[in-house]
């Protein structure tokens, strides 16, 4: 029978001291009840003592019945000269009415010493008269040692004895924390099963933080180690380098280790789950990601992209499937015949039997790739070349020619652009607008030309919005003369796309890249 080890989620405590995130109340809640649906085992929501929000935040939830997991609330160890009953921070914990509360104290003496200000012993008293009134009080208590591995390098026979003070007041987990992010995954097992032999009665957590980029590692050696609780975050957000993963770890112990952490038909959720955290934390998901980024699974080389499209394991360490991500084909200048028959096969055109057709469009893809033009980030631009070169489609939009004024006026500058289009009843289709700078004003433009030659295209392209503008130049060190890559996001409010324009000219490049937005988005209403 499969190891159970329990995940311990401090995403909305920990996960909130990472740069730049800052979450309402009501978002708290539902990154909770998301952790709940993925079937962790506790969820820690904050410091009550510290913030409003945080009390708030239990507050809310105390009406709500979770399914998997159980909600801890984070405190301290009580101050010195007060008794636990005394204690503000204390009393604001029994506030919230959790039934895990994690109490953390000093484990290292250079902390208990310099920052704590205690003695010794006095630090031992402390820690376990807190847990022991916790306990008392019907709580569940979970002891965080912090600076756990720190503190047992510098004097080992120290730091268990933290240990043994809350283990005799009777907390039900010793969770070692790796405070700094110091420890190595090999000098981390042997601690943790030092840890466990001496405490074979008391079940045993890590808590690792990334500062040596190992905080998963040494969650994972933990386990292997004896280890029964992993505490980490979603997406591994955390102060300084964040914290251990929890999307890494979930599916390494289900999957990699054989241990029993979540059911597989959860485990299925984990890629939903950790874009869903991120875009509540106005952060965009990593790509990159193990197992749930969005390029985890994508292949771009040639030789890659056959063998995996012959069978996925070759290039693939697990089924997407299982985290609930899939396979991506990329298509790129390094792309073989396989790739782009699998890219053009999911967008309806078989290639299969056209070998002189997919030989002239993989020909001119490598040119484009060579010229700047890069399709892994521009799927609608690359949709058009391929429909383009196959005469399969005719752009709405055929240039004439453009012209773009800017004029720095007293308080502002104002962009004004031309546009003739060619049309085949009166020969040319001319329209001028204003905008605030140079490719607003050519979107301007065109569409008070387009709504004029087509009227019906009027009510659908009003509902194609640009989301976001990214210039980058290639070629550096030729200065001001650099090719330019433009890449555009636009959306109708359904669905989102990208295009991509290269040129010596800014503005040039601009242009094929918002052009192509306009056709690909005008195509998908049509598809509709």
């Amino acid at each position: 029978m499969p190891r159970k080890v329990e995940i311990y989620d401090t995403t909305l405590r920990d996960g909130m001291q990472r740069e730049g995130i800052s979450v309402s109340v009501d978002e708290k809640v539902q990154i909770a009840l998301r952790l709940d649906r993925l079937g962790v085992h506790f969820i820690e929501g904050g410091f009550p003592g510290s913030n409003p929000k945080d009390v708030e935040f239990y507050q809310m939830m105390a009406g709500r019945r979770l399914r998997t997991a159980r909600l801890a609330a984070f405190g301290m160890t009580h101050r010195r000269g007060l008794p636990p009953h005394r204690d503000p921070l204390i009393r604001e914990l029994l506030k919230v009415d959790t039934p895990v509360a994690a109490i953390v104290g000093k484990s290292w003496k250079l902390h208990t010493q310099k920052v704590l200000h205690a003695g010794l012993e006095e630090n031992l008293k402390m820690i376990e008269d807190t847990v022991r009134y916790l306990t008392g009080k019907g709580r569940d208590v979970f002891y965080d040692a912090e600076h756990f591995f720190d503190g047992f390098r510098d004097d080992a026979g120290y730091a268990m004895r933290t240990l043994t003070a809350a283990a005799d007041g009777g907390a039900t987990r010793l969770v070692l924390c790796d405070t700094n992010g110091a420890t190595l995954p090999g000098e981390a097992a042997e601690i943790v099963r030092h840890v466990c032999q001496t405490f074979p009665d008391i079940k045993v957590g890590i808590h690792a933080h990334n500062d040596s980029d190992c905080a998963v590692a040494v969650s994972l050696m933990a386990v292997e180690a004896g280890a029964a609780q992993v505490q980490g975050t979603i997406n591994g957000y955390g102060e300084r380098c964040g914290n251990a993963n929890l999307v890494s770890v979930i599916p390494a112990l289900k999957l990699k280790m054989g241990m029993e952490a979540i059911s597989d038909a959860r485990l299925a959720g984990l890629t939903e789950a950790s874009h869903f955290v991120a875009e509540v934390a106005n952060i965009s998901p990593e790509p990159h990601q193990p197992y749930t980024g969005e390029n985890a699974f994508a292949h771009k080389g040639g030789l890659h992209v056959s063998a995996a499209l012959k069978d996925a394991r070759t290039f693939e360490h697990v089924d997407p499937a299982r985290v609930g991500n899939e396979q991506r084909i990329l298509v790129s200048e390094l792309a073989g015949r396989a790739t782009v028959m699998k890219k053009a096969a999911e967008l309806g055109i078989d290639l299969s039997q056209k070998q002189d057709a997919l030989n002239r469009v993989l020909k001119r893809l490598k040119e484009k790739e060579h010229q700047g033009y890069h399709y892994e980030v521009a799927g609608a631009s690359f949709e058009l070349f391929l429909r383009r070169e196959l005469g399969l489609h005719r752009d709405v939009i055929e240039l004439d020619n453009f012209r773009v004024i800017v004029q720095k006026r007293k308080r502002a500058v104002i962009s004004e652009a031309k546009i003739v289009l060619k049309d085949e009843r009166d020969g040319h289709a001319i329209a001028f607008a204003e905008g605030n700078g140079p490719v607003n004003a050519l979107d301007m433009a065109l569409r008070e030309l387009l709504p004029r030659r087509y009227p019906k295209l009027a009510g659908e392209l009003a509902l194609i919005q640009l989301v976001n503008y990214k210039v980058r130049i290639l070629n550096e060190h030729q200065g001001t003369g650099a090719v330019t890559r433009v890449l555009l996001d636009s959306s109708d409010g359904q669905s989102q796309w990208g295009t991509i324009g290269v040129s010596e000219n800014i503005i040039a490049a601009s242009w094929e890249a918002l052009t192509d937005s306009l056709e690909y988005g005008l195509i998908k209403r049509r598809r509709r």
